[in-house]
C-alpha cells in the first residue's frame, strides 16, 4: 500500500480510469487507441505507486510506523516474557513467552494474574507514565511466580515496555511446555524431530509445529490441547507405526518415550518422533536426531550403549555431572564415587537387555561427594547402539539454596536458644546484683568484705555483658533507636578506637557526600563498630591499615548488586576494611554464628561478629563480609536511609532526662515468680522509703490488689505461670483505670510489645541495680501523677 493512499482512495481512483476508458471507446469507436489510452493510465498509476514506495513523503506532522513484524522477532526471549503497549493501551507486540505464560496475546496490565497481582501491574504501568519505570516484586498466575518490570520508551516516550521474568525455575513439564512452544520447538521440527507433551490421560498438551503440522494438518492449530493423541496415530500390519491421517505410502515414524515422573512409566510423557528411513545404513540418522533432541533439552541426558560405555551426553548432564567440557568419560562409573561404580553397572546392565521401563538410583558424584543425587536410568529401542537413557538434574542451585536454609535455620536455632539462656540468666544476675548492691550500703571502702563484694559485683556485670551480646545475636535485646548520622557516630567512638587498635595500627577515616539520615540505637552502633574494628585488628598482628568509609547507596545502585537478601532501596553504607591475613574461604561462611572463633583459647569468646549481626539484623539493616586471604577482609553494614512524613527534617534526639530520687513513699505491689528476684526488689524498695506488698504470681497479685486500699504503683514481671503480667494489669486497670505500672522481664521490650500491648506503662529490662530499681520506680510514679488519676 503506498503511503499517502487509503484503499478507498485506490478503489476511486480505479474507478475513474475505468470510467475513462469506457468514455473513450463510446465517443471514438477505436479499439486500439482506448487500449494504448488504458496501457497509459496503468504506466502512470504504476509509476506513481513505485515513486510512493521509494519516495514516502513523510509530513511535518507524521510519523513512520515502527516495523512491529522486526521488533517481535527482536524481543523473541526464552527466559523474558515482554509485551509493547501504546498510549492509547493497545496491544502492539509481544514474544512468544508472553503468549505462552498468559494464555495468549493479553493486553496488559489485564492479565489474568491471581490476587491484587492486577491490581499492582496497574499501578507499577500508571508510575511508568508518570517516571519512567514501575516494578512488581512479585505477581503470579497458577505455579509461576513472576517479577513485573515497566518501562516508558520510544522516541516520543509514548510507548510502554512490559518485561516479566520468573522468580524461580518451572516444574519439569512447565519447562518442556515454554520449549516446544518457542524456539526450542521450531528448531527441533527444522532438525527433523516431531515433539510433544503428553499428559497422563494420554492427552496432547503442546506440541511443536512440525507435530502439529504432521498429525492435524495445521502447523499453527489452536484447538490441539486436550486431544487423544492415541487417535492421531496407527500401527500397520507390519507393525510400522504412522500418523493417523497419513496414507501407507508416507514414512513411518518412530517413537522415543520419556517419562518425566520418577518410577512412573504411566505417568506424563515427553514423545519425540522421527522419520523412520528403510535399512540399516539409515539407523544412524535416527541417532543423530536424538541427538539433536537431547542437546536443546534443558536437562541432564546421556545415551549408553549396551556394554555400558557412553554414547552422547548432552551439555545439561555435563554440567549436573561436574565435568570438564570437551572431556567424556568412557563410562557411567567414571563419574560417580567408587563405592556406587557396582550398583550403577549393575542397573544399566539390568535395563539394557529388558523391557522399556525405568529406575531411579541415588548416587554421588565424583569430586561432589558431600550430597547424593537422583539418577535414573531407561530402557530404550530402536536408537542404534544406544539401549540405555541417563537422566542426571543439575541440583548445584537447589543445593546451595538447601545449606542457605539450613545455615538460617541453625541461626534462627542458636538465636532463640541463646535468648531463652540470657532470659534465666538475667534473674539470676539481677539477684547477685542486688544482692552486692545491698551488702555494699552496710559496708564502708576499706571494711574486709567491701573489696570482696565489688569483685563479685564487677564479675556479674560483666556476666550481664555477655548476656546483653547473646541477645544482640538473638536480636531480642532492647534498642533505644534515633535518628542519626552515620559521621557523627563514629566520631564519638574514633578516640576509643585509636586506644583500641594501637599504636601499629593506622586508622584511616573516609565519608562520602550525601548521607542520610538513619535509624539506629546510637549506643549499639558504636559497639558495632568497636567490635568489627577490634577484630581487625587482631587480623593484623604486625600492624596495618584499618580503613572506616561512609558512602550513600541508591536504589539503582542495590539494585545493580543482583542481592537475594537485600531489596532495592536508598542506604548508607558503612565499610570497614583491613589490611590483615583475611578469612579462608570454608571459615567465611561460620564467622557469625555465635561462639565461633579461629582465636586462641582464652583471646576471644566468638561472639564479637554474632553480636554484630543480630544489632544489624534487628536495625534492619545487612552486614556482607568479603575477604581474600593474604590481602585482607571488609565488612560492609547496609541500613536503610530513615524517610520522615513530607520529607520533614530529621528532629535531634531529645536531651537526656535528669537522674531520679532513689528515694520516696508510697504503697507498691511486687509481683514476681522468681523467689530470689522478689526477694531483693522487695528490700531494695523497703529500703528506698516504700511499702512492699509481694506477690508470687498473677492470681495471687489479683487477691492482694482486691483486698488493698491504697495502691500507688504495681511493678510485675511479664512472663509469669497460669496468668502473665499483662493479663493480670489489665485486669486491674478495668477497676482502676491509670492505675501506674511498671514492668521488668529479662526478655528484651522489642520481644514482647506485642504481649504488653498496653497504654502507659514503664519497662525496666533484666538485670538490673538497686538504684535503677529505685530511679524506675521513681520515675514511674512521677510519670503517673503528670498524666493526673485517670491516666490523662
Amino acid at each position: 500500500m503506498p503511503a499517502g493512499l487509503s484503499r478507498s482512495d485506490l478503489g476511486i481512483l480505479g474507478g475513474l480510469a475505468l470510467l475513462s476508458v469506457a468514455l473513450l471507446f463510446w465517443a471514438t469507436r477505436d479499439g486500439v487507441l482506448a487500449a494504448g489510452f488504458t496501457a497509459g493510465l496503468g504506466l502512470a498509476f504504476a509509476g506513481v505507486i513505485l515513486t510512493r514506495r521509494l519516495f514516502p513523503a513523510v509530513g511535518a506532522g507524521d510519523a513512520v510506523a515502527p516495523d512491529w513484524t522486526m521488533l517481535r522477532q527482536a524481543v523473541a526471549h526464552d527466559d523474558v516474557a515482554v509485551a509493547v503497549t501504546d498510549r492509547a493501551g493497545r496491544l502492539v507486540c509481544a514474544n512468544d513467552l508472553f503468549a505462552t505464560w498468559f494464555g495468549g496475546f493479553v493486553t496488559p496490565p489485564g492479565l489474568p494474574l491471581d490476587g491484587r497481582g492486577g491490581e499492582l501491574l496497574k499501578n507499577a504501568g500508571r508510575a511508568a507514565w508518570r517516571d519512567g519505570e514501575g516494578r512488581v516484586d512479585e505477581v503470579a498466575i497458577g505455579a509461576l511466580r513472576m517479577r513485573a518490570q515497566v518501562m516508558r520508551s520510544g522516541q516520543a516516550e509514548d510507548y510502554l515496555v512490559w518485561r516479566f521474568s520468573a522468580l524461580e525455575r518451572l516444574d519439569l513439564a512447565s519447562e518442556i511446555v515454554r520449549h516446544l512452544d518457542g524456539p526450542a520447538g521450531r528448531t527441533l521440527g527444522q532438525a527433523g524431530v516431531m515433539a510433544a507433551l503428553v499428559s497422563a490421560e494420554g492427552r496432547l498438551r503442546v506440541a511443536n509445529q512440525a507435530f502439529l503440522l504432521r498429525a492435524l494438518g495445521e502447523a499453527d492449530s489452536l484447538h490441539y490441547a486436550g486431544r487423544d493423541v492415541a487417535a492421531m496415530m496407527r500401527l500397520d500390519d507390519g507393525g510400522a507405526l504412522y500418523f493417523a491421517r497419513e496414507t501407507d505410502a508416507a514414512l513411518p515414524v518412530r517413537m522415543l518415550q520419556i517419562p518425566l515422573a520418577p518410577a512412573d512409566a504411566s505417568g506424563p510423557m515427553l514423545l519425540a518422533l522421527i522419520d523412520e528411513e528403510i535399512g540399516p545404513a539409515d539407523r544412524g540418522t535416527a541417532q543423530t536426531y536424538v541427538e539433536t533432541l537431547l542437546s536443546l533439552l534443558p536437562f541432564g541426558l546421556a545415551m549408553v550403549d549396551r556394554d555400558g560405555r557412553f554414547l552422547y551426553m548432552n551439555r545439561a548432564f555435563v554440567r549436573a555431572a561436574g565435568l570438564a567440557e570437551g572431556k567424556m568419560p568412557r563410562y557411567p562409573g567414571d563419574i560417580v564415587v567408587g563405592e556406587d561404580k557396582g550398583p550403577l553397572a549393575d542397573m544399566i546392565r539390568r535395563h539394557s537387555s529388558g523391557q522399556q521401563v525405568g529406575g531411579d538410583l541415588s548416587i554421588r558424584l565424583a569430586g561432589q561427594s558431600d550430597e547424593p543425587v537422583s539418577m535414573r536410568v531407561v530402557g530404550v529401542r530402536g536408537l542404534g547402539e544406544a539401549a540405555v537413557l541417563l537422566s542426571l538434574k543439575d541440583s548445584s542451585e537447589e543445593s546451595r539454596l538447601k545449606r542457605q536454609v539450613a545455615q538460617a535455620s541453625k541461626m534462627q536455632a542458636v538465636g532463640q536458644l541463646a535468648g531463652g539462656v540470657a532470659h534465666d540468666f538475667n534473674n539470676i544476675l539481677t539477684a547477685v546484683l542486688g544482692s552486692c548492691d545491698l551488702m555494699l550500703m552496710r559496708h564502708t571502702p576499706g571494711d574486709s568484705d567491701y573489696d570482696d563484694i565489688q569483685q563479685i559485683r564487677s564479675n556479674a556485670n560483666r556476666a550481664a555483658s555477655l548476656t546483653r551480646q547473646l541477645l544482640a545475636f538473638s536480636r531480642q535485646q532492647t534498642l533505644r533507636p534515633q535518628i542519626l548520622q552515620l559521621p557523627d557516630v563514629i566520631s564519638e567512638v574514633s578516640h576509643l578506637l585509636k586506644r583500641l587498635i594501637g599504636d601499629t595500627v593506622q586508622l584511616s577515616v573516609h565519608h562520602g557526600r550525601g548521607l542520610g539520615a538513619v535509624r539506629a540505637d546510637p549506643g549499639q552502633l558504636e559497639q558495632v563498630i568497636v567490635n568489627l574494628a577490634v577484630n581487625a585488628r587482631d587480623a593484623m598482628p604486625g600492624g596495618g591499615t584499618l580503613t572506616i568509609e561512609t558512602y550513600p547507596v541508591s536504589a539503582a545502585e542495590a539494585r545493580q548488586m543482583g542481592s537475594d537478601i537485600m531489596p532495592p532501596a536508598d542506604y548508607c553504607a558503612l565499610k570497614v576494611s583491613d589490611t590483615g591475613t583475611g578469612i579462608p574461604a570454608d571459615v567465611l561462611p561460620k564467622i557469625f554464628e555465635p561462639f565461633f572463633t579461629t582465636k586462641d583459647v582464652g583471646k576471644g569468646t566468638g561472639l564479637g561478629l554474632s553480636t554484630v549481626y543480630g544489632i544489624i539484623k534487628q536495625s534492619a539493616g545487612y552486614i556482607f563480609a568479603d575477604s581474600h586471604p593474604g590481602k585482607g577482609t571488609s565488612f560492609t553494614v547496609y541500613l536503610p536511609v530513615h524517610r520522615t512524613a513530607g520529607d520533614a527534617p530529621v528532629v535531634p534526639a531529645a536531651p537526656a532526662k535528669p537522674k531520679r530520687s532513689q528515694w520516696g513513699t508510697g504503697t507498691i505491689l511486687l509481683v514476681e515468680d522468681e523467689d530470689m528476684v522478689r526477694a531483693v526488689a522487695e528490700r531494695a524498695l523497703t529500703r528506698a522509703g516504700y511499702t512492699v506488698v509481694t506477690a508470687s504470681q498473677g492470681e495471687e497479685g489479683l487477691e492482694r490488689f482486691a483486698q488493698m486500699e491504697t495502691l500507688d504503683l504495681v511493678i510485675s514481671d511479664v512472663v509469669m505461670p497460669t496468668i502473665d503480667g499483662p493479663a493480670m494489669v489489665r485486669a486491674m486497670r478495668a477497676k482502676r483505670p491509670g492505675l501506674p505500672v511498671l514492668f521488668m522481664s529479662g526478655y528484651a521490650e522489642e520481644q514482647l510489645r506485642q504481649s504488653i500491648d498496653i497504654d502507659d506503662v514503664a519497662f525496666l529490662p533484666k538485670p538490673f541495680s538497686v538504684a535503677q530499681l529505685a530511679e524506675a520506680t521513681s520515675a514511674a510514679l512521677d510519670d503517673a501523677a503528670h498524666r493526673g488519676p485517670h491516666g490523662e
